[in-house]
């Protein structure tokens, strides 16, 4: 029978992008292999649901590009599922919940494929772990792809650590320092929004996860040794599980799609080559973000007075226009940004060099070989 190792995005393009990269580098080192991506199927039966429609157009596009430059790589669409999820949940909440309620599709698909391929690995988006359960049940191992950087991986793998030492909300703590391992103290103010409020539907499901994180067989990071030093060896050091073991931690970011794959070159990245070089800011908050209209002129305002080029990516608004307009002089006019501009270039050639034969991420992508090559025996 062919050995498969099955990928389980997280809906959303950007996850979808993120684990079909992945998908290829395995490949590499392991070319006997194939690759099965399976898709959640769409919950948008209910024309009152708030729940986003995870296959748009644009992705189905990419599967299909995807499907045909590269043959071993599959995707599998999950059956309709019939229980539509509740007009008031968050896009975070519904992140995971839609996998939730396709467990019992997700249940029968992996025992299909084990019944005609020898399933080696079940790998699964941060955001998917319901799925956890049913691949343990069904004795398959289970890994997690964290698509953000080790620093954000520290802080959820030590959450159960915080939530058995405090007996708050963060969002009740004000400025209250928390020590992570690995990473500078965090104010509570500054936690991220999911896990401000403990008695949140979303608080639970980050806290699980982070539970069942520590328990799999490994975590895949989108990250390389040498941009995150002091939380990756916090996280492999133990430290963020004080209380059990921490799985294998594998770096093998960044994960940058190889091609276009929507065919002809985006009006704004032909702007962007057209550009003298290194004259131009980049702002991007995630594809979860949003703007209110008073958020959106003061980045509009701040991008504007800066007198600088910049190519940005509207999901969300941080901070006023006057702080916006001054960080962007700083980041080109001052001594401190040349140096904060210099210190980039470095990273960007060391991830570089990480993917290469003999870096670190490429050594931690044969290291997956290897453990796969284990479990073949």
């Amino acid at each position: 029978m062919e050995d498969v190792i099955v990928l389980y995005p997280s809906p959303g393009r950007g996850h979808l992008i993120s684990m079909v990269e992945f998908g290829k580098l395995i490949l590499k080192h392991q070319p006997s292999f194939s690759i099965t991506i399976l898709i959640l199927s769409d919950p948008n039966t209910n024309t009152n649901s708030t729940a986003p429609n995870y296959v748009a157009s644009s992705t189905t596009q990419y599967i299909a590009t995807v499907n045909s430059t590269t043959p071993s790589i599959t995707f599998q669409h999950l059956p309709p599922i019939s229980e539509i999820p509740r007009s008031t949940a968050s896009p975070v909440e519904l992140s995971f919940l839609i996998p939730l309620l396709n467990n019992p599709n997700l249940h029968q698909t992996l025992k299909t494929i084990s019944q005609t391929s020898k399933l080696r690995a079940f790998i699964i988006d941060f955001f998917c772990d319901a799925a956890f359960e049913v691949a343990t049940n069904l004795d398959i191992p289970t890994y997690y792809f964290f698509t953000s950087g080790a620093s954000g991986l520290a802080l959820f793998l030590y959450m159960p650590t915080l939530h058995k030492n405090v007996d708050k909300s963060f969002k009740d703590l004000s400025n209250m320092l928390f020590d992570i391992p690995g990473i500078p103290p965090i104010p509570a103010s500054d936690m991220p929004g999911g896990i401000s409020d403990r008695t949140s539907q979303r608080y639970e499901y980050f806290l699980n996860t982070a539970t069942h994180m520590a328990k799999s067989n490994g975590i895949f990071v989108n990250t390389f040794d040498l941009l995150e030093k002091k939380a990756i060896n916090a996280i492999s050091d133990g430290l963020c599980v004080p209380d059990g073991l921490t799985p294998p931690i594998f770096c093998i970011g960044p994960l940058i799609s190889s091609s276009n794959q929507d065919g002809d070159e985006h009006e704004c990245l032909k702007w962007l080559t057209s550009q003298p070089s290194r004259s131009v800011v980049f702002l991007s908050f995630g594809s979860m973000g949003s703007f209110s209209a008073k958020q959106l002129r003061e980045m509009a305002v701040g991008l504007e007075n800066s007198g600088q080029r910049f190519l940005w990516v509207m999901e969300d608004g941080l901070v006023s226009a006057e702080e916006l307009e001054k960080r962007v002089r700083e980041l080109f006019e001052s001594e401190v940004g040349r140096e904060v501009r210099v210190r980039v270039l470095g990273f960007r050639d060391e991830a570089m060099v990480a993917q290469k034969e003999g870096g670190s991420s490429h050594v931690a992508l044969a290291k997956l070989a290897q453990v796969v090559e284990a479990n073949l025996t």
